[in-house]
């Protein structure tokens, strides 16, 4: 209510409703050890750790997560220290859809593998399988655990898919410039709008057709793409820049007209000032890249 948001029904706080447990600062009912790769927790004693990579910087907090039949340890880091890469001198603007996941201003396109829409047919039988079990039975709640299983491989897909083009892109450039893009906005369902011709009817507002658009939306996930993104630049001594999407896709690079009647189509861009004719997201990508030097501009003039 603080932050503005509407509270909803109180809901029953069943045992597998909690996924983890948070201890505020390393050695206050836990202790990282590093040497024999354990963990030490209040009440269950020393934990074998199987650790993906060193940790490095000092442990602030301690989490356990529970993700199906497996468990995780979450260390919060301060003090890790920077891994930062060698300058490449090529800045790039970025350019994030649906049917191209990533368009960059210099003409190279990375196709969306739609996690998702791939992993469905899978996802959709244990749904049912899961639907034909009765309630409180053991069935039922492995029949919960394979669905649950079933969307963790589509999001983990999805997030090693994002790591990787991310990292590409903070390897190969050394400023990336990407719409601030509002995805709440983007997917808000149509407002109804009421027939005047007839009292109580509404006018179609095309929100079939929407949903699906929101469904592709929701699959390519660009906010914790971006989230990726920085996080990598940032160690790796990069810069990523927010610019403001409105008419980067519509706005003639040649005459600076902006108009919707731009876009023939969404792959197509075609001015009706000027004639210029090019595709659609490489050149919604430059007008990024343009609107993101603009701003770096402004901020050294603002510094000097």
């Amino acid at each position: 209510m603080k932050t503005g948001e509407k509270p909803g029904y109180p809901r029953f706080k069943a045992a597998h409703r909690f996924d983890s447990v948070e201890w505020p600062s390393d050695g206050d009912g836990c202790r990282w050890k590093p040497d024999t790769n354990r963990v030490y927790l209040q009440g269950v004693g020393d934990v074998k750790v199987t650790c993906h990579r060193p940790v490095k910087g000092r442990v602030k907090t301690i989490q356990v997560c529970r993700s199906g039949r497996k468990w995780y340890l979450v260390l919060s880091c301060d003090e890790v220290p920077a891994q930062p890469l060698p300058r490449t001198g090529v800045l790039v603007g970025v350019d994030v859809g649906i049917a191209s996941f990533v368009t960059t201003s210099d003409g190279e396109h990375v196709d969306n593998p739609r996690w998702a829409r791939a992993g469905h047919a899978r996802l959709e039988a244990a749904q049912q399988r899961l639907a034909r079990k009765q309630r409180g039975s053991n069935n039922r709640r492995a029949a919960r655990e394979s669905v649950a299983a079933r969307h963790r491989k589509i999001t983990d897909r999805r997030r090693d898919f994002h790591h990787k083009v991310a990292r590409d892109l903070v390897t190969n450039y050394d400023l990336i410039a990407v719409e601030d893009l509002k995805i709440t906005n983007m997917v808000r369902r149509a407002k109804a709008v009421s027939d005047p011709d007839q009292p109580g009817q509404f006018l179609p507002t095309g929100q079939a057709a929407k949903s699906g658009l929101n469904r592709s939306i929701h699959d390519a996930d660009w906010a914790a793409f971006v989230g990726i993104l920085k996080a990598k630049a940032e160690e790796a001594g990069r810069r990523v820049l927010d610019v403001d999407p409105w008419h980067t896709s519509d706005r003639c690079e040649a005459c600076g007209h902006a108009a919707q009647e731009n876009r023939v189509s969404q792959a197509v861009f075609r001015c009706v000032a000027c004639g210029h004719v090019a595709d659609a997201d490489e050149h919604a990508a430059r007008n990024i890249l343009r609107a993101g030097l603009a701003l770096l501009a402004a901020e050294q003039a603002e510094a000097a």
